[in-house]
Order: C-alpha cells, then structure tokens, then sequence
C-alpha cells in the first residue's frame, strides 16, 4: 500500500484487500483511477502559487506514482511547466527549504572511494535501469550554479521520460554529481543540504567524472546516461570523451539542437526559402548554442551546399561580440564558427561587431538567442532584421522566462505579425485580431522522451549524430504549420505523446541503418516500442 512504484490506493478492490491484508487499512469506497485523478486535479487545482503546485505534485509523485501520471497525461498543458521549466527553476533553487523525501542518488564527491557502493544503493525496485539523468547543478537552466539543487532537473526530466517517452518509471534514476558549489549565498546558507565546499577543480573533477562513469558502465551496461545543465567547459569535453565509448548524450548540447532544427523546419518552408540560404544569427554560444549551429551545419549540408558555405552562412555572437578568427579567446567548438575578421572589416565597428551591427550589415532571416540575456532583441534590432525578410523567424531560446532574449508579444507587435517565432519557455498565446494563437516552445520534451523510447526498443548502444537529425526531422514533419500558416511551429503538447512514438520509430530506423542496434524492419521496430512503452494503467489481479 505504501509501494508508489504499486500501490492503487482506494482503487484497491475488495478482493484485492482481502487478498493483500489490506481490509481495514483503507475507506470503505473504492475509486477508480480516472476518479483518483479528477480527485487530485482538483487538490491541484487550489493551489494556485507555482511552487506549490510543483510540491503537490512531487508528494503525488512519492505517494502513488500511476495515479501521478495518469493526473500529468491528463493535464499535460497545465501541468508541464509545474513539473518542468519554468517551476522547476524556482524549485532547484529553494530544494533544499522545500526537500520532503529522497529520491534518486546523491553522489558526493567525499564519497568518491565507495562509488560502485552508491550505485547498488539505488532502491531494489529501481535495479534494473534504463535511463539515467545526471547533473553537477553547475548550470541550471538559466540560473547558474544551485549546487545540490539541480536534482530537480533529473527528477523533472525523468518524468517527461514517462509521461511522453512511456519509459517505466521503475526504470528511471535521477543523479546529481555533488562536487561542491561556487554559489556562495548556498556556502552561507544554514539550510544547504549539498557539500558546503566550493568546487572542485578540474583535474580532480574530469578524474571523478571518469571514474563515475565506470562505476555505471560497470554496474549498468546497457542504460542510457543523459547529461544535463552541465558548464560550458564541461559539457562538450565530458560529451566528446563518452559518445562512442557508451549509450550517452547531452540533451543540451544534441536535444535542444534536435528540437530547434524541428521547429526550423516548418519555419523555414513557411518563409519559402529552405535554411540552406538562410543567413542564420546566434546570440549565444555556450554548448548549447554551438550544439544547435553545429546540427543546422549538417542540415545545410545535407540541402546541398558545403559545409564551409554553411560556415558562412552562419554568424554568432557571445558576451564580447562577433565570433571571428582573430579572437584568441574562443574554445575549439565556437572557432568552427568564427567568421573572417576579413568579412566584418568595412563596417566600420571599433572592437567586436555586436548583434546590432551583424543584423545591419547581414541580409538576417533567421535570429536565434540562447544567451540567457533577458531582452537583448531589441525592438530596434528586431524591426530591422524584419525589413529584410517577408517571414523573419526568430526564436528566443533561453530558459527560464526571465531570461528569453524577447517576448512573444513583443516580436509580433515590432514584425506586424509576420514573425515565425518558437521560444524556450512557456509564454502566453499572442492575440492578433480577437484571435488566440498559441506559440510553439522548443522545450526539448519533443525530443529526449522520444529518444529514450527509441534506445530502449531498438537496444541500441549508441546516440549518433544522424539518429538527433532524424529525430528532428520527424519532428519538424508533424509541424501544425506545414498545413496552416497560422499553426504554431511545434505540436499541441496532447499530441505530444503519440508523436513520440513516430519520432522513436524513426530514430530507431536510424540506429540500425547506423549499425548501434541489432537489424530489426519497421514493424519489428514498432512492436517493440508498444512492448517497452509504458502506460499509466493500474493492474489487474
């Protein structure tokens, strides 16, 4: 009764609890789990702060997870963004004042001699592992280092796995690395429940990541590691070191990519000129920036054109400004994009062109921003890049909704409604006369769901680059838009769940044709991914 990966709850029959020792322990009434769930919509219902909606829910969670589930494929609209971004934001940063029961590992760097020891600590009904979603809490969302508190995003992620992927959530295991923290209002704070100690530094840290990685090899061959809000200095190294040598992937770095290159798709033949000529502008580059430009790369290449004419088709911007070879301060990934400084010399800019000055001088048609600089589309630099193109598309990308470069409203409003726009957060639909129009968020649910479904089902023991692209082409296939111009980018987040298992199906089509998986036709695929897909269904005795 107190098993949430089993319990029903008041849906127990009257034979169950005479079967079980159960008579007595529970009301009289027995519900059914489609009452069970309007039961709790309405609990959830009067809550009407965020957070405590996000509370309700994780306690719902910890309680009975089918019913949890069942009430989230209920609700999916209304309750992603409690259970995901943007509440999650809020709740890794207040986890340890709101912390109620453990869930997931905790792997601390003190404990770094007894790893193999944490890992066969996970709980028994958690043995048999087919994903994991790891943090270091270094770089969560948009807010920086919360140190022990990105373990909400593993257990937030985790539950997208399920609710939209159908991976069983007795096969799920939230990780977060504790190497300490540079945060220091959490060094101060009383209540921090992670190592009170700054973070390690490199040497001992890539020694520990490498470490923990063979302790899970080790004790979990087959399962699928996700890496998740890791640093810029972190994240690409730790994805280049593992891709090939296990089942891995950054969803940063490859799911925001993949989900971005969907949403592109349908902008782009809604615009009428395919991304292969499209001049693209990026303000931003951390992993997850040059991740998105590097999958945009192999599109135009694979549209026809060279990759170095794809180079040149792309411009990106950081914190200093244009990214050109003359810099001495750009890692290996955003010096793969760095234009001449040849290219950029009659501007007439003193230091390093900024995003006005790009928008300006370049034919722009499409403007993306992972940056997490609240508002740095400027209405100026937006109504400019808007005189050049019939259909501009721009996509402010950066989480959580204090951080987007632009506000959906406000894009519409300086384009006159002609912008195709997707964001990272949630946002109101934008209303142009009288009529509500929702706005696609590229959350990456559309994709690393899909992801772990398909892996799973194909068996596969790799993530190549060619299975992201087709999980982005899948997706960008069912784009509302393609049918009507006036459609969001993306799908409705109710269909979210059914389109997770054509993207699997074609991802795991890729995995064979890509030698990671055992060979295996279409409908071979697709009966196991109805095998693997789990439902949340009680069962019945």
């Amino acid at each position: 009764m107190f098993d949430a990966l089993r319990t029903k709850g008041t849906a127990f029959t009257h034979a169950e609890r005479l079967e079980l020792g159960l008579l007595g322990l529970l009301p009289t009434a027995e519900k059914t789990l489609e009452e069970q769930a309007k039961h709790s919509w309405r609990e959830f219902s009067t809550r009407r702060e965020g957070l405590d909606q996000h509370i309700y829910l994780r306690a719902l969670q910890d309680r009975n997870e089918t019913l949890f589930y069942r009430l989230l494929r209920d609700h999916i609209p209304e309750t992603m963004p409690i259970v995901y971004t943007p509440t999650v934001g809020e709740a890794c940063q207040r986890f340890s004042e709101i912390y109620r029961r453990p869930r997931g590992l905790f792997v601390s760097y003190p404990d770094r001699d007894y790893l193999r020891e944490v890992l066969r600590n996970r709980p028994a009904d958690r043995h048999d592992v087919d994903v994991i979603v790891v943090t270091d809490g270094q770089r969560i969302l948009g807010l920086g280092d919360q140190g022990i508190g990105g373990m909400g995003i593993p257990i937030g992620k985790l539950s997208l796995y399920t609710l939209i992927g159908g991976i069983d959530p007795a096969r799920t295991l939230p990780i977060v690395l504790d190497v300490g923290t540079d945060n220091v209002e959490l060094l101060e704070d009383p209540e921090y429940l992670g190592w009170r100690h700054r973070r390690v530094a490199d040497e001992e840290y890539f020694a520990f990541i490498d470490e923990f990685v063979t302790a899970v090899h080790e004790e979990m061959p087959d399962v699928l590691l996700q890496w998740e809000d890791f640093a810029t200095a972190h994240a690409q190294p730790i994805l280049e070191r593992y891709r090939d040598k296990l089942l891995t992937f950054n969803d940063d770095i490859q799911g925001t990519a993949a989900v971005a290159l969907g949403a592109l798709h349908g902008a782009a033949t809604i615009a009428g000129r395919p991304l292969s000529q499209q001049q693209v502008v990026m303000l931003g580059a951390g992993s997850a920036g040059i991740g998105v430009l590097n999958m945009v790369r192999r599109e135009m290449v694979a549209q026809g054109i060279s990759e170095q004419e794809a180079t040149s088709r792309i411009w990106v911007v950081d914190v200093v400004g244009l990214l050109t070879d003359d810099r001495t301060d750009l890692s290996e990934g955003q010096r793969s994009f760095a234009q001449p400084a040849s290219a950029v010399a009659g501007w007439g800019v003193s230091g390093a062109a900024q995003l006005a000055d790009v928008v300006h001088h370049i034919d722009v048609g499409v403007l993306l921003g992972l940056s997490t600089a609240a508002g740095a589309f400027t209405e100026q630099i937006v109504r400019e890049l808007a005189s050049k193109t019939d259909r501009p598309i721009i996509f402010p990308l950066s989480n959580p909704t204090s951080r987007a470069e632009a506000h959906p409203a406000e894009l519409d409003e300086w384009t006159d409604g002609r912008a195709l726009i997707a964001t990272g957060s949630p946002f109101a639909p934008l209303v142009r006369n009288g009529v509500q129009r929702p706005v696609a968020q590229c959350n990456n649910a559309y994709i690393f769901p899909a992801m772990g479904l398909a892996v799973t089902a194909a068996q596969a023991t790799r993530v190549t680059d060619e299975m992201m692209r087709a999980a982005a082409a899948s997706l960008g296939d069912a784009s509302p838009a393609l049918t009507d111009p006036d459609a969001p980018l993306l799908p409705a987040w109710n269909d979210v769940p059914e389109i997770a298992v054509r993207i699997a199906l074609a991802v795991g089509r890729q995995a064979v044709a890509d030698g990671v998986a055992p060979k295996r036709s279409d409908d071979e695929l697709a009966a196991r991914i109805d095998e693997v897909r789990w439902i949340p269904e009680y069962p019945t005795t």
